[in-house]
């Protein structure tokens, strides 16, 4: 889709009939966020159907919990998600779990509205993200993260991935 082109985009709260559309988006965004860190035999094991049925779980979870999709023209581009901290060793009370969004809806301001959707302004928080994205490491710094030094590899597809934790 040309970027000139007008678009109608909407960021609401995920719903359980948002599913199977999550899982596709999903899956398309790992392959192309994590396709110059993991093989690509791993991502061919990305299942659109089993992360659809993670979404159904993630779309009934309680008000701590702050999940929301990106429509563009009535279609999910992308979702953010943020909730209780899961570490034990936490920084903050609070963690964006994850937030991606489709490559041809890059550079739109859509990430931004999502990131608004799931994160009051100026709340302490912390999140994971992978060592090897530096767009996504500078879009958290231009949203006042900073890198606190820890870092841990995680599996990821059947091979490891390292992350590194910022704050705010």
């Amino acid at each position: 889709m040309d970027a000139e082109l007008r678009t109608d985009v909407v960021v609401r709260p995920v719903r359980d009939v948002d599913a199977v559309a999550l899982g596709q988006v999903h899956a398309t965004c790992w392959h192309e966020t994590y396709d110059h860190v993991i093989s690509k035999a791993a991502l061919e094991k990305i299942s659109p159907r089993r992360l659809a049925e993670l979404w159904t779980h993630w779309a009934v979870q309680g008000p701590e919990f702050k999940m929301s999709a990106a429509l563009v023209d009535g279609e999910i581009v992308g979702f953010v998600g943020s909730g209780p901290a899961r570490d034990k060793d936490a920084p903050r009370n609070r963690e964006l779990y994850f937030i991606y969004l489709l490559d041809a809806y890059h550079g739109r301001g859509i990430g931004q509205k999502l990131f608004d959707a799931a994160v009051e302004d100026g709340e302490p928080l912390y999140l994971w993200v992978a060592e090897d994205n530096p767009r996504a490491h500078r879009f958290y710094e231009r949203n006042g993260f900073a890198l606190d030094g820890a870092s841990h590899t995680e599996p990821f597809l059947g091979e490891t991935l390292t992350e590194v934790r910022f704050v705010r």
